[in-house]
């Protein structure tokens, strides 16, 4: 997808500054995608973003994550048979983990205008955001950003039609407030890393 070429194609430090400055001119438009609006939010929200065209990317970027915090080799939660490769390849173990250092899991979708990341039990089980690592790592595509939270809960209705998840949830703080914020009261800060896979 061009839109995410062209936010974060560049990995020259000298114009990280303008293309801030630019994407944020360009959020202004009235015409904003809803990638750019999540986007938008999801950085102001605090949380890591970090764009892959194919699946060895991902694994590239997942490594980066490992060796970034120290975390070869350590444990894991993870609730995802499907996901289970990528803590094998990098020797995390994710079998009852007594003190893991982050979560590894996908998402139901990605909401636009909150910046936020809906989760189901199919992730997260029956944990509460304040009962998961302070680290999570998530997977997701570029198909599941969804404008509002409404639509999040309709694509999963129309995915579960018999074994219908429970304990739907969103995380959005992905930092601790600067100041007190009361909007924020009552949520726990995740620092959150979103590999988000090209699949459109």
């Amino acid at each position: 997808m061009s839109l995410f070429r062209k936010i974060f194609g560049s990995s020259n430090p000298a114009s990280e500054e303008d293309k801030e400055s630019e994407f944020n001119n360009s959020f202004a438009d009235k015409a904003t995608s809803i990638d750019e609006k999540f986007i938008y939010n999801f950085k102001k929200n605090g949380g890591k973003f970090l764009y892959c065209e194919n699946s060895e990317e991902v694994k590239e970027q997942f490594e980066n994550i490992l060796e970034e915090n120290d975390w070869f080799e350590s444990e894991a939660l993870c609730y995802e048979p499907a996901l289970f490769g990528m803590l094998d390849d990098n020797k995390l173990n994710y079998d009852k983990p007594k003190n893991p250092k982050f979560i590894l899991a996908s998402c139901e979708n990605l909401i636009a205008e909150e910046g936020s990341i809906l989760f189901s039990s199919k992730q997260i089980k029956q944990n509460k955001p304040n009962e998961l690592p302070a680290n999570i790592i998530i997977l997701a595509h570029t198909s599941q950003i969804l404008d509002a939270k409404s639509d999040g809960l309709s694509a999963i209705k129309k995915k579960y039609q018999t074994d219908y998840p429970t304990n739907i949830t969103t995380i959005k703080y992905f930092e601790k407030a600067k100041e007190e914020d009361f909007t924020q009261y009552g949520s726990s800060a995740k620092n959150l890393y979103l590999l988000l896979l090209e699949d459109l």
